[in-house]
């Protein structure tokens, strides 16, 4: 080897290579891995040895498969749930434990504000985490009359905001659409669910969050939290990508110090699928190393917690009406066709097993009339499939990613509500997908839980809820290694990444976790506990900032 060569030390390197699972020592030349293996094998020749990682272990970096760019933007803003979070700088953000202190944090925000009437954002609320205790239009009034306040749910499918918010959209009267839920006192309540309430908002305001422009802070906040996580490759998996954006990207990506490989999907929803396709044609030519496009995403369904969910016989557990189609059961097929013809790999938020019973027959409907190899098509969140399910999935080529930290969050609420003891006992079936064959991978949809793949991780070899609920270990837990899989060489398999990240063995890109413990080695029920150093991307070393 060359001495353009660097060789790290580790304690002990987690390849995720079944040729070698294992090694004290890496070759990186060129941002590439050489090779694995002992110090003898890889320093013999002139290579620089580099040992100061020699106390720690190496993995490779962890792969989040379905995260938001909305992870860099959302902590612009005042976070009101109710669990604490770690912000892009390493530092912990105390959750809002009730309604009171809530509103506090949000009369707090008001303050700072200028008197001209910008709108007052937060974000993060979820009223399963506070006893059920709903954020009405009364409470926003609280924070403000003056200027619109809004609130956005944990889930992202649903606002909550103040009257002003609501005359302004001309919603408060209006209860008879759908979405805007009715108060006591029949008026509007403030909670307005789905798209077409909140398209009204949206157009009333002359504002959608979700949707804006994206800056280069917003991308290098991002870029932060993979590195205090140990992300060295994340998805931003709804993204409209104007221009503003695909330019913010490119220059991102160009960026040397840029510190993770980034990879968006194209909302479907923002164009049909014969300009979809053409754009996807026309982005290919900005992507590189650290840039990769070539994903369309399909929203079937809503949320689960949010009882926008689609859900099959006998629904939701407390008797709740079913929920929303995102997209009309009978234009999905159209739309998968079109993508899947045109070669387009596909992602599709299927959140309720309904949901998910519409898209594999669109795929395979897809399927028969232009059968393809190796689409890997994958089913997104897709938390309520059972044993049948998969089992089409492993036919069809598809493969699932599957909610892990819904175990935690929203765990005692699915036994107690949405789903009961049975089916929450398959919540996000993780030791199905391994049994079967599917190919899986695990995911936080950062900022709906935390960006922490540790904790992710945690999540599928526990499976235990917030309160201390276990839901279905015995029979749907991963083990250490086969979480740690899911977050890594099985992430990367979903995006078709395969051959450049989500291993350490040679040719792939030299990218790494560094981690202060050895998660073999700890007991699982410490594995959300192991510190991280930081990342390497490309050969490029970065420290995790220290709050």
């Amino acid at each position: 080897m060359s001495h353009d060569t660097v060789v790290f030390s580790a304690r002990n390197i987690i390849t995720m290579n079944p040729s070698r699972p294992s090694a004290t020592h890496v070759a990186v030349r060129d941002g590439r891995v050489v090779a694995t293996g002992s110090a003898d094998e890889l320093c013999a020749s002139g290579a620089r040895l580099d040992d100061r990682f020699k106390d720690k272990v190496l993995m490779p970096g962890f792969v989040e498969g379905h995260s938001h760019i909305m992870e860099g933007l959302m902590w612009l803003l005042p976070y009101v749930g109710a669990f604490d979070r770690r912000s892009p700088e390493g530092r912990t953000v105390s959750g809002a434990p009730d309604i009171d202190a809530i509103v506090a944090r949000l009369q707090e925000a008001e303050a700072k504000l200028p008197d001209d009437g910008t709108i007052l954002y937060a974000w993060g609320f979820d009223p399963l985490h506070i006893g059920g205790k709903m954020l009405s239009r009364h409470d926003l009034d609280r924070v403000s009359t003056k200027r619109p306040v809004v609130v956005v749910h944990a889930s992202f499918h649903i606002n909550n905001v103040n009257t002003l918010t609501l005359e302004r959209a001309e919603l408060l009267q209006a209860t008879n659409i759908s979405g805007v839920v009715a108060g006591a006192d029949g008026l509007a309540s403030g909670e307005l669910q789905g798209i077409p309430a909140r398209m009204r908002l949206f157009r009333a305001l002359g504002h959608n969050l979700q949707a804006g422009g994206t800056t280069r802070a917003d991308v290098d906040r991002y870029a932060a939290s993979c590195c205090v996580q140990g992300v060295t490759t994340i998805t931003d998996l709804h993204n409209d990508l104007n221009d503003q954006t695909i330019e913010v990207y490119r220059e991102a990506a160009q960026d040397a110090d840029f510190g993770v490989r980034l990879v968006p999907a194209l909302a479907s929803a923002s164009h049909p699928p014969e300009q979809a396709i053409a754009k996807l044609d026309t982005l290919r030519a900005h992507a590189g190393d650290k840039l990769h496009y070539g994903i369309v995403k399909l929203v079937v369904d809503g949320s689960i917690q949010g009882f926008t969910a689609r859900l099959r016989w006998p629904g939701y557990h407390n008797g709740a009406a079913n929920g929303l189609w995102y997209i009309a059961p009978e234009e999905l097929p159209k739309l998968v066709l079109a993508y899947h013809r045109a070669g387009v790999q596909l992602h599709i938020h299927t959140n309720g097993d309904e949901a998910t019973e519409l898209a594999l027959d669109a795929i395979e409907a897809a399927q028969l009339a232009h059968p393809r190899p190796d689409h890997r098509h994958t089913l997104q969140h897709c938390q309520m499939a059972d044993a049948a399910q998969f089992k089409r999935m492993k036919t069809l080529g598809v493969c699932v990613n599957l909610f892990a930290n819904h175990l935690y969050y929203w765990g005692d609420a699915h036994y107690e509500l949405t789903m009961g003891p049975e089916r929450a006992a398959r919540l996000d079936a993780t030791g199905t997908a391994q049994r079967l064959g599917v190919p899986f991978a695990i995911h936080s949809d950062a900022p709906v839980t935390p960006l922490a793949p540790l904790f992710t991780a945690w999540c599928a070899v526990n499976r235990t809820s917030s309160s201390g609920r276990v839901l279905g270990r015995d029979t749907e837990a991963l083990t250490v290694a086969q979480a740690l899989g899911a977050l890594t060489i099985g992430a990367a398999f979903t995006l078709k990444l395969d051959h450049l990240v989500g291993s350490i063995e040679t040719g792939k890109f030299a990218d790494f976790v560094v981690l202060e413990d050895d998660p073999l080695t700890v007991a699982p029920e410490l594995l959300k506990d192991i510190a991280i150093w930081g990342t390497v991307v490309g050969g490029v070393i970065k420290e995790a900032p220290r709050a």
